[in-house]
């Protein structure tokens, strides 16, 4: 099969959970499939700005070709922000939300042209994520080729009315949860299109040389909880400082600290007991995870979180936010972790799994099989192939 991704930013320097997610599918489907695998993206690596950071057009990586297109508007934030508290908060009309959706970006006119010059050329083409101008803007051109993995959960972007539009394009979709699959059919039409059932995700490969040892004395720490990814409002670090400075208020003999690996976005408390150590290598952020006493992950609004899967492969327990349904439904299921709504089941939370050493590698052996039974490379895969075949063969 010849595929073809399309996805806002692709690369090693990227750091994004529907980035990463997408570069890891990619290569699995050269590596397990031996799949033609071609991604088209921007030259953007910031978020925030969408400026253009690499330099080369095409470039393989890992039997991947990739397919770099400039975008033409970096991102004001401050601009962006206010026009985006005007269209997510009162009624406006379909083209003030598509000017939003170009202004959200990566703004990239190349990339649309590509896309659409190759509606012969590739089999397929996978969307990732619902948000952003890349997807908009280029699967209306291959609406019986588009299979769309939306990345969808509750947020205000989602109800605009041009996403009820956009939801009607592709030919085929494939979800990361079970929840994502049932919030998508409760917001859209997409009746009679084939998908996944929500069987999907990463599958999940440790490294070798994790070195839990090694990470605490190259850090000076023993007794934290860990936070990995973006440090933004988006993933709620806020409300995580909040309730850890209470929690260490409540608690005044608990040792415990906060140790943050990611890249900052906003600005961290300057406390003893919150390290911030920025974006860390893959080696050291596994050998985190692996040194801490749980993962915590406070965001609402997540689609998959590869992040949890890593925690629970290494056989850490993981405390997430309730208020999203598919960290929730992760605990659920694989009885690894805990969920909390509010600060006081936060607090309770912390101290069942710091004191509860017996039920913590209980729920470290329940992640490990979870992880082990349902995100399995090779069967994620032929999952691809199969919803692959029934889009070429609807055609």
């Amino acid at each position: 099969m010849k595929v073809c991704f399309v996805v806002q930013r692709y690369g090693l320097e990227v750091n994004g959970g529907a980035e990463a997610y997408a570069r890891q599918v990619a290569e699995h489907m050269v590596a397990l499939g031996g799949h033609e695998v071609h991604v088209a993206t921007t030259k953007a690596i910031d978020y925030v700005t969408w400026n253009n950071e690499y330099t080369i057009n095409e470039e393989e990586l890992n039997g991947v070709t990739i397919h770099r297109f400039k975008v033409v508007r970096p991102r004001n934030q401050e601009t962006f922000n206010r026009l985006s508290a005007r269209v997510l908060t009162t009624p406006t009309s379909k083209a003030e939300q598509e000017i939003w959706m170009q202004r959200q970006g990566p703004e990239s006119p190349e990339l649309v042209d590509f896309v659409k010059n190759s509606h012969d050329i590739f089999d397929c083409f996978i969307f990732v994520c619902y948000l952003y101008y890349t997807t908009y803007f280029a699967m209306s051109h291959v609406k019986d080729k588009a299979i769309f993995i939306p990345t969808a959960h509750e947020e205000r972007p989602i109800h605009l009315d041009i996403f009820a539009d956009m939801f009607k394009w592709p030919a085929a979709f494939y979800y990361n949860t079970v929840e994502e699959k049932t919030l998508t059919n409760k917001l859209f039409d997409v009746k009679g299109k084939p998908d996944n059932d929500g069987k999907g995700g990463v599958g999940v490969e440790l490294p070798s040389g994790i070195d839990a040892d090694g990470f605490k004395s190259k850090y000076n720490l023993d007794n934290f909880m860990v936070y990995v990814g973006r440090i933004d409002e988006n993933k709620c670090c806020p409300e995580l400082f909040r309730y850890f400075a209470e929690y260490k208020k409540r608690n005044p003999n608990s040792t415990l600290k906060l140790v943050l690996m990611g890249k900052e976005i906003i600005e961290v408390p300057k406390r003893d007991d919150i390290v911030s150590l920025g974006f860390v290598s893959e080696e050291d952020k596994y050998s985190g995870i692996a040194a801490s006493r749980f993962l915590v992950l406070p965001s609402k609004f997540e689609s998959l979180s590869i992040v949890v899967l890593e925690a629970m492969a290494l056989g850490k327990p993981v405390l997430v936010s309730g208020d999203c349904d598919v960290l929730a439904g992760h605990c659920v299921r694989s009885n690894a972790g805990l969920y909390y709504f509010g600060y006081l089941e936060f607090e309770a939370c912390i101290n069942y799994l710091v004191s509860h050493d017996l039920e913590n590698k209980l729920m470290g052996q329940n992640g490990i099989e979870y992880v082990a039974r349902d995100y399995s490379w090779p069967e994620l895969i032929k999952g691809y192939e199969r919803l692959i075949e029934k889009v070429i063969r609807r055609k």
